[in-house]
């Protein structure tokens, strides 16, 4: 089994990093997600530093204390939040070879996103992986712009690479950065390839940053297409990074596109989706024990929560299913609950989506339909 090796523990390969994007998954505390099997978590540095503020959190000694979860965290740069504000209006920000100028509201005092303040903030949160500031571009956008985008996303990970290393150097960094152990690992640094739907700049922003070594590389930009499928670079950004290397998805989450890009090679994913889809009364249900599943078929269905048809069904949502929804409560409940908006019944919804995506990666770590690299997934160990 592949391990990726952090300062909090091991992560075992593949895995799914809900998104806790301002230090909570909504509706659970750090014990309920826990239980549910997840391992690791995604926040997002930006978000964090609005409120309650990534000094805040230092003091506090770091967002794992903050939060109470002891296992991984990544952190995002938070520059795609940025680029959608300042997108949606110009009053809200602007965008240069040095970072961005942002305010998150009208009204509010503008501040600026760099590369190095982008680093020096995601230490201060005392994350295990940190992503490089990156410049995403829509997928309207033409060639000039798309090779404006490169061109930054190569700088601004150079540029991130050089204040890690900084601080690093510095005392006490992995004190006020929360880590408690004597033998603390640094944390991970993740760059992102961009380059649009070009196959050649995606090629060429890959050895760009692959020249300048890092110790993971992310999907970056719109992975699925005008058609609802996977973009086609999603496969070219695959074959691009190093296999030796962990490669993240990000903003990936469908369960298919979660099996699709395994298959590919990619290692880690973060998503909102089980979580806004749990709220909404969408809840994911395995076709048949996990184990059995041939994931080149369909090998699961959504079932809804608030439909009629399950107003006297006494069974729960997912027979296999070993979470506090599946073994204590009815279809019939679930539906009451939603029914009269109680928060229950999106907690209940929730634990049962992060149990199936606990579930998945756990199926796909040792699924035999994994491998597209012959001796790098299949039955081989691996530690990063």
């Amino acid at each position: 089994m592949r391990m990726l090796t952090t300062a909090r523990g091991d992560l075992p390969l593949p895995a799914f990093l809900p998104d806790a994007t301002r230090g909570v998954l909504r509706l659970l505390d750090a014990e309920d997600v826990r239980q549910c099997g997840t391992q690791a978590l995604m926040v997002n540095a930006l978000h964090l530093s609005s409120h309650p503020g990534g000094s805040v959190v230092a003091k506090l000694g770091g967002i794992h204390r903050f939060m109470g979860w002891s296992g991984p965290i990544a952190s995002d740069s938070g520059g795609f939040q940025v680029l959608s504000l300042i997108t949606q209006s110009e009053s809200l920000g602007s965008l240069s070879d040095r970072g961005f100028t942002y305010r998150l509201a009208r009204g509010q005092t503008k501040k600026t996103l760099t590369p190095e303040k982008c680093i020096r903030l995601q230490l201060r949160l005392g994350s295990d992986i940190l992503f490089c500031l990156d410049e995403c571009t829509h997928p309207d956008s033409d060639r000039d712009r798309r090779r404006t985008s490169v061109e930054r996303t190569v700088r601004w990970a150079r540029e991130c690479k050089a204040a890690l290393t900084r601080a690093l150097g510095e005392p006490n960094v992995s004190r006020r950065s929360g880590c408690q152990s004597r033998h603390c690992l640094p944390p991970r640094l993740f760059a992102v390839i961009q380059g649009g739907d070009d196959p050649d700049l995606r090629r060429e922003c890959a050895e760009r940053l692959i020249e300048i070594g890092f110790d993971g590389y992310g999907y970056g930009g719109w992975p699925i297409d005008k058609g609802g499928a996977l973009s086609e670079m999603v496969a070219c950004v695959a074959q691009l990074a190093p296999r030796e290397l962990p490669r993240h998805a990000l903003g990936i989450g469908k369960p298919e596109n979660v099996v699709r890009c395994v298959e590919l090679g990619y290692d880690l994913f973060d998503c909102t989706l089980p979580t806004r889809d749990a709220r909404h009364g969408r809840l994911y249900v395995f076709d048949g024990p996990p184990d059995t599943l041939n994931f080149r078929a369909d090998f699961y269905h959504c079932h809804y929560a608030e439909d009629e048809k399950h107003t006297r069904d006494g069974r729960p949502v997912d027979e296999t299913c070993p979470c506090l929804c599946c073994r204590r409560y009815s279809r019939a409940y679930v539906r009451h609950l939603f029914a009269i908006h109680e928060p229950l019944a999106g907690r209940l919804a929730t634990i049962h989506n992060l149990t199936f995506y606990a579930r998945l990666m756990e199926r796909l770590r040792g699924s035999a339909t994994r491998p597209c690299t012959p001796g790098l997934y299949s039955g081989s160990t691996g530690t990063f």
